[in-house]
Parts: structure tokens; sequence; C-alpha cells
């Protein structure tokens, strides 16, 4: 069969289907598009865009008039009927109201209580304290508050209410500062003997030109010992000044610019002069509007090292390397001061003895790090040596730790 229906086919391969269609009429045409909707109903042999019928059999009227199609789609809706209700609208509405219904609200009523006549008129005439202590005893903690509780007193309304707020403390903001601005200037100028601190903290309507009127006139003075700067909006021409100052400033020990604008730079220009500067020993930088950096922090340190009179700073370290050679640095400024304060007469024998311990070891051997202790200034022993960058020592003055840095090699 399958080879039957092979040979039945194979003579219309070759047939030209567009030929024999041309050749139809309109009529043959849609008889055979008849057939084949009766063989294909739902044209799934055809393409998905062939499958729907042309239905414009009309003559085009013209180009596409939007004012003429919406005046006749607006005719059209006026002269449609509209359908008739079958019950007319009347309004009336059917159907009970809806009412909600209102819970019945809870009443307490307190009841009497009767007391002995002995019990109330005890009650009666007892004090606020007394009742305060009859609640505590007998537990009844809701009706005090804890002040009432705790110092015995109370009030009329402290029976009434479960918890009650203390009593602020009213905190008051500090003073002014009455520092007066420019008789303080006038003064540093004069150099007046009786000026030894100069506060000018928490000022902030100080202008610029005048904080470096206050520098200029620092160069020259030799009576102000601290002079503190705090929070005064100093900017980095303010710190540059100041820099200038501590070049020829020999008698200024401390300085405080704390909480000011001062930058990177400002504090640069600091670090720079306190490096010709062996007589301030305290200096305030810390609090500043911005970060100063790890190379600021850096340049620090590396002035401390230098710096042999500064004892305090006043500066909060951001990165650990800065922080730990900085702090090194005090402990030896702190120490070298402790031995500048020791008197000739109590540490003179032992220093002497000190240099005839450590002299002989570091002849042939170089620099060498010694470490003495407070015994072993009888015995001369030498508790251990090795290489270092110079020669330390450590030894004890009135229970007094002290460091000596030597430079006998």
């Amino acid at each position: 069969m399958a080879l039957t229906f092979k040979k039945d086919t194979e003579k219309y391969k070759e047939i030209d289907e567009d030929e024999i269609l041309n050749k139809l009429s309109e009529e043959e045409l849609k008889q055979l598009e008849n057939a084949l909707e009766e063989m294909d109903p739902e044209n799934a042999l055809l393409p998905a865009g062939m499958r729907q019928k042309d239905q414009t059999a009309k003559a085009a009227t013209g180009p596409f008039d939007r004012d003429g199609l919406l005046k006749y789609l607006e005719k059209q809706a006026l002269e449609y009927q509209d359908r008739e209700d079958y019950v007319p609208f009347t309004g009336e509405r059917k159907g009970k109201v809806f009412v909600p219904k209102l819970k019945p609200v809870e009443t307490r009523q307190e009841e009497a209580t009767t007391l002995d006549p002995e019990l109330e008129e005890a009650l009666s005439s007892a004090t606020d304290t007394e009742l305060c202590d009859l609640a505590a005893i007998l537990g009844v903690h809701t009706l005090t508050t804890s002040t009432q509780s705790y110092d015995g007193t109370s009030s009329n309304d402290g029976y009434n209410n479960v918890i009650k707020g203390e009593k602020v403390k009213p905190v008051f903001d500090e003073p002014p500062n009455p520092t007066n601005v420019e008789e303080t200037l006038q003064r540093i100028k004069s150099n007046d003997a009786s000026l030894a601190e100069v506060n000018l903290n928490n000022i902030k309507n100080i202008p610029i030109p005048t904080l470096k009127d206050f520098a200029k006139a620092m160069e020259k003075n030799t009576q102000v010992k601290k002079f503190s700067l705090a929070a005064s909006r100093s900017n980095d021409p303010v710190a540059v000044a100041f820099s200038d100052m501590l070049r020829l400033n020999k008698t200024l020990r401390s300085l405080n610019l704390e909480s000011n604008f001062i930058t990177s730079a400002g504090v640069q220009a600091l670090v720079e002069a306190l490096r010709d500067n062996d007589t301030l020993s305290e200096i305030k930088i810390d609090n500043q509007r911005q970060q100063l950096g790890t190379t600021v922090e850096m340049e620090i340190a590396k002035m401390l090292e230098e710096n042999t009179s500064i004892i305090k700073f006043g500066y909060h370290f951001t990165q650990q390397g800065p922080r730990a050679r900085a702090a090194a640095a005090i402990t030896k400024n702190n120490d070298l001061a402790g031995l500048r304060s020791c008197g000739k007469d109590k540490c003179g024998p032992m220093l002497s003895h000190f240099l005839s311990l450590v002299t002989p070891p570091l002849q042939p051997r170089g620099v060498g790090s010694v470490r003495v202790s407070e015994n072993d200034w009888e015995q001369g022993q030498i508790l251990d040596s090795g290489p270092g960058s110079g020669c330390h020592g450590e030894i004890n003055c009135d229970s007094l730790s002290l460091s000596l840095s030597l430079s006998l090699c």
C-alpha cells in the first residue's frame, strides 16, 4: 500500500500551484476557500499571518479625518436609544438601617470598707511619714514613689499616682569667659609682670587678625607662662603665626590649641617650630575639625623623639606606630625632666659612680645599653648589656626612677 501511494503522488511533484491559482476565477477561488474551511476549519495548515480573511471589501473613503470621526461617534451616541428599565428608579431605600451595638460600659463600684473605730481613729490622726512606713510594711509599694519610700515624705498627689517622676535638677551652662580681649592684648604687648596666664577659651568672636596680634605680641613677651586658645575658631593662619612665635619665645611653658579648625598644614607648621623650641613643656592640639593623617602623626612622633623638653602632648593618635613612638618619647622626656629636677647633692655621687661602671665595658665593644639596680651602686655589678642606639642607664634616686642618656659612645 505504501509503495502504491508513493507512485500515485509522484505525478503531482512537478505541478506549479501558483500557476493553477492564477488561472482560477473569483468564483472558483471562493469555492476553494469554502472547501478548505471544511477540510481545515482552524486554518492550522496556514501560517499565522495568513489565517485572517481579508474583510476590507469597501472602497477607501479618503484620508483620515480625526474631527470628522469624533463628530460621527458623538452623533451615533446621541442617536442611540437607551434601554428602558424594567423597574423605574424611585430612590426608595428598602431594608433596615444598620445600627451598631453599643458595648456596655463596665462601672466599677468601690466597696465600702468598714474599720474598727480605734483603727480608723489611728489612721485619721497619722502623719504622712507614718502612712508611708505603714505602706512599706504592708508591701503596698504602688501607693508611694521611690523618693517617698526612701526619705519617708509624701504629698497628696503621691497616693493617686502609680509612678511619679523626680524633679529634674537644672544644669546651667558654664558662664562666659570674662577675659577682656583688648585689655589682655595690651598687657601682653607691655610685658606686664603680673600676667602669667592667658585664657581665651570658648571666646568665639575673636577676629583672626586679633589672634595673629596675640601671637606677634607673644614673641617678645617674657612673663606669660601659659596660653590657652581652645574653642576659639582658630585656623591654619593662626597656627602658622603661633609657630613663628614658638621659634622666638623662650618663656612660654604651656600652649593649648584644642577644639579648633586647624588642619594638617597648620599642625605641620607647629611641629616644625617645636623642633627649634627647647622650653615648651606642654602643648595640646587634639579635637580638630578633621583628622591630621598618618603623615602628620609620623612627623609628630619624630619631633617628640628629637625634642627633650615636651613632657605633655595632648593629641589622640589614630595609628598604632606613631602612638607607640610618641609614648616612648614622652616617657623619656619625663625621665629626663626628673633627672634635671634631681639636685646635684642627691644624684651627683650616684652619677659619678654610674659613669665609672658604664665606661669600661663600652670602650672596645662600641655602643651598648646598661641597666643598674639600686643595690648595685655599692656592689658595682651590671645586670645586662647589649647593642642599642645609645648608652642608656636606669638609676634610683630617693625612690624616683630616672633614665639617663649618655653620649660617651
